[in-house]
């Protein structure tokens, strides 16, 4: 019998100041924990895998109005991102 499994997909932020305690076991931040460093989201994460879930791939996106994903933006700028578009997926019973 094959092995049936139920997926996830969630956006995480990353945010230092929720995780400040966490992140600082980390490093030696000389010049502050930058806001948006991705060790915050680490306790996230365990979090997700306590519960069985087991992360398949993340990607940092731009979120749009209505939680909508911008792949590329108009104006060709670089943008700058602390969300991660997030999937995941765990055995189901």
């Amino acid at each position: 019998m094959r092995q049936a499994w139920e997926y996830l997909t969630i956006f995480l932020q990353a945010d230092a100041r929720r995780e400040a305690d966490f992140v600082e076991q980390f490093r030696d931040w000389k010049e502050g924990i930058p806001q948006h460093t991705p060790e915050a989201m680490i306790p996230q994460l365990n979090a997700l895998g306590e519960q069985g879930w087991e992360l398949l791939h993340m990607q940092p996106v731009w979120p749009g109005d209505k939680r909508d994903l911008m792949i590329t933006d108009t104006s060709g700028m670089r943008q700058w991102t602390s969300t991660y578009f997030c999937v995941f997926k765990r055995p189901t019973a």
